[in-house]
C-alpha cells in the first residue's frame, strides 16, 4: 500500500509540474502578442517635469530655474562639533561591578551617572569594585566603552 501511495504522489507531482510549465508558456505567448500589439502605442519621447515624473508634454519654460555650477556642492560637509566633543575626554567614576575571572565590569560616571562597560583589555591599573577611577570613552559594538582606566 505504501508503494502505490508513493507512485501516486510521484504522478501527482509530475502532473502539477507539467501544468505549471504549460501555464508559463501561455503567459509567455500572451506577453509576446501584447507587446506586438502595443509596439506603436508607446510614448515616443519622454520629458521629466519639475517633480521628477516622466510626462509626454514638454516642460513649461517659465518654470525653468537657472543654477550656477559653483553653487553645486560635491562631497560630504564637515562634521560639526557636538556637545560631547567639547568636554574633557577624561571622565571620573566609580567601579560598580568587576568580575576578574571573566574580565569585564561596569563603571558609573560621577558626572551624569551613566553606566559604561569596561573590559580587562581597556585597563591600565588593576581595579576592583568601589574603586574611584579615571577613564576615557570609546565607541564599542554595543555602545560606549570605558578605556584607559586608571585608579585614582
Amino acid at each position: 500500500m505504501a508503494r502505490s501511495q508513493q507512485t501516486f504522489n510521484k504522478t501527482e507531482k509530475e502532473k502539477k509540474r507539467l501544468k505549471k510549465r504549460e501555464e508559463k508558456l501561455k503567459k509567455k505567448e500572451a506577453r509576446k502578442s501584447a507587446s506586438k500589439e502595443n509596439a506603436g502605442n508607446g510614448i515616443q519621447f519622454a520629458y521629466v517635469d519639475h517633480n521628477g515624473h516622466l510626462v509626454d508634454t514638454p516642460p513649461d519654460p517659465e518654470q525653468k530655474i537657472e543654477i550656477e555650477a559653483e553653487d553645486i556642492v560635491l562631497g560630504i560637509p564637515k562634521k560639526e562639533e557636538t556637545d560631547e566633543d567639547k568636554f574633557d575626554p577624561v571622565h571620573n567614576g566609580k567601579v560598580s561591578f568587576f568580575d576578574t575571572s571573566k574580565g569585564f565590569g561596569f563603571i558609573i560616571d560621577s558626572m551624569d551617572q551613566q553606566k559604561y562597560f569596561v573590559h580587562v583589555s581597556g585597563l591600565i591599573d588593576e581595579i576592583a569594585e568601589n574603586d574611584k577611577v579615571s577613564f576615557e570613552l570609546e565607541k564599542g559594538m554595543k555602545g560606549m566603552n570605558a578605556v584607559r582606566v586608571k585608579r585614582i
